[in-house]
């Protein structure tokens, strides 16, 4: 694929994946990053500073961020940049959804050769079924997020439909690990010291997606044609219970765990008070209310039909797959 390509988020888990695409595909791309933005990631990537260039950008303005489209000439944009920890649902939508309207209707303002717009959104914007829901959540499942993060995900998704002519395509990914992942990440050091715990006794049915198979997704996004917006649910296509994630661990690393469950009222109450001392601080705990209510939801299973028709997705990735790989890159680069 040929073509200059904005990507936002680029020095984030996802965004970093997305740039190693695009430059194994060819493209010329701008990266969008913050005078704070850690690059360690991305310089790794040793690319030719022609065929990626860092970009600092203010979302907040709609003449900036016209302008700075303008002097790209961008042909294509890949919207990956978000919060998924934040203290209020103010700065949720202000940061998901304004400043991806802010961008939204900057590209069509501006004159660019503007060929298709991605938007990473999150299955946690349709947020999760019943356990015993025998039908997968699909695309045109009715909207019921339970956090402010997925309701802020949600908003951004009206807000790019409501942009007149915006060739948009909205890719809503379950839960996504791989190689630089920080938040399961937690999960797997936790297994690696043999602790196995869980929030309830409640059964759960989830779904993951491996890095690679979404950055798949998102690339072959890029390539929809005319003004029509599209949507697409993303995972590996497969349906696991709530003990995958670890028996895999256990499975890959050989290393035996304590599996034990607590009890949902007092990891509440944890999270409570993790709220209260870090209302104070600039940062957001791992752990706090919100991430509880994901965390504790009885089924996250969705249709990838979709963007199997659409898209030709086919995930190369299972967990098992997907996990041997992303443990293999934890032990090379020391996290575990």
């Amino acid at each position: 694929m040929k073509g200059k390509v904005f990507i936002t988020g680029a020095s984030g888990f996802i965004g970093y994946h997305l740039v190693a695409a695009a430059l194994n595909a060819g493209m010329e791309i701008h990266a969008a990053v913050r005078p704070s933005s850690d690059l360690s990631f991305l310089k790794q990537l040793n690319a030719n500073a022609n065929d990626l260039v860092y970009v600092n950008t203010d979302f907040s303005s709609k003449d900036k961020l016209k302008k700075l489209l303008e002097e790209g000439g961008y042909t294509y944009i890949i919207h990956a940049a978000g919060v998924t920890k934040a203290k209020t649902a103010a700065a949720y939508n202000l940061v998901n959804a304004e400043y991806s309207l802010n961008l939204a209707q900057a590209a069509m303002s501006a004159d660019i050769p503007l060929r298709r717009f991605v938007f990473l959104s999150s299955l946690a914007a349709l947020g999760p079924a019943a356990y015993n829901q025998e039908q997968p959540i699909t695309e045109d499942t009715l909207p019921a997020p339970v956090t402010d993060y997925g309701k802020s995900k949600l908003l951004a998704e009206q807000y790019l439909k409501e942009v007149s002519g915006l060739p948009l395509s909205i890719i809503r990914p379950t839960a996504v690990y791989g190689p630089g992942e920080k938040d399961l990440f937690v999960l797997f050091k936790t297994l690696s010291k043999g602790l196995d715990a869980y929030i309830g006794k409640g059964p759960q049915r989830l779904s993951f997606v491996y890095v690679k198979d979404l950055v798949a997704a998102t690339m072959a996004a890029l390539q929809e044609n005319g003004k029509e917006v599209t949507v697409y649910n993303i995972s590996d296509g497969k349906a696991y219970d709530r003990y995958a994630l670890a028996d895999q661990f256990r499975e890959i690393s050989g290393r035996n765990v304590f599996r034990t469950h607590l009890p949902v009222a007092l990891v509440g109450m944890v999270a409570g008070l993790l709220d209260f001392i870090y209302s104070y601080s600039s940062t957001t705990p791992v752990l706090n209310k919100e991430k509880l209510k994901e965390l504790t939801a009885p089924n996250w299973i969705c249709s990838i039909d979709a963007a199997r028709n659409h898209l030709h997705y086919q995930p190369q990735y299972d967990l098992h797959q997907g996990l041997a790989e992303t443990l293999t890159w934890y032990k090379e680069n020391k996290w575990l």
